[in-house]
């Protein structure tokens, strides 16, 4: 009777173990959207962060907003500026570069903020007239819905949010950014 209890015992602990392991396991996430083909020269400029899942560094953003430069040799110098903790904190900024992976139709870049580290960068939506785009990464940790301009009708941002939950992100954790030509 003990061998049948002590074999009774091994058998829930494996069946424990496996179907532990078995809620562990994440299914795969599917790739993300991309922009078709995305013409450099017009996605230059400025972007206003429309909203975010922010990193650490933007949760006290006030009027974020990226910047882009086309460099000859085909990088992109990129610089994200806004005004800490309120609409008249002082104004911050950060320079990074951004280079293209060949192949991507450019809607793929490794943006370098620290050499030799490059993080992960998707234009995973880019309207037609590049008034509105989605920025996103493949591990659905951050994201971004900027525009040309500080403000975006209600209709479009809840489309571009329909479009990033689409793509695998928790739309709860999506944050508004604070634009003063919003408010």
């Amino acid at each position: 009777m003990q061998a049948r209890t002590i074999a009774t015992a091994i058998l829930i602990a494996i069946a424990a173990v496996v179907l532990g392991a078995c809620a562990s396991v994440r299914r795969p996430l599917a790739p993300l959207s991309l922009a078709a083909d995305v013409d450099l020269a017009r996605f230059m400029g400025d972007w206003y962060v429309i909203a975010a899942i922010p990193t650490v560094l933007e949760c006290g953003a006030y009027n974020p907003m990226d910047s882009y430069r086309l460099d000859g040799d085909g990088s992109v110098a990129t610089t994200f500026s806004f005004n800490d903790g309120a609409f008249d904190g002082a104004r911050r900024q950060y320079v990074s570069r951004g280079f293209v992976v060949a192949g991507s139709a450019n809607a793929v870049w490794e943006q370098q903020y620290v050499w030799p580290v490059r993080a992960d960068y998707r234009i995973a939506y880019l309207a037609a007239d590049y008034s509105q785009v989605v920025v996103a990464r493949d591990k659905r940790d951050y994201v971004w819905i900027m525009a040309r301009t500080p403000a975006i009708a209600a209709a479009d941002l809840d489309r571009l949010t329909a479009f990033v939950a689409a793509q695998g992100y928790d739309p709860s954790r999506l944050r508004r950014m604070p634009q003063a030509g919003a408010r």
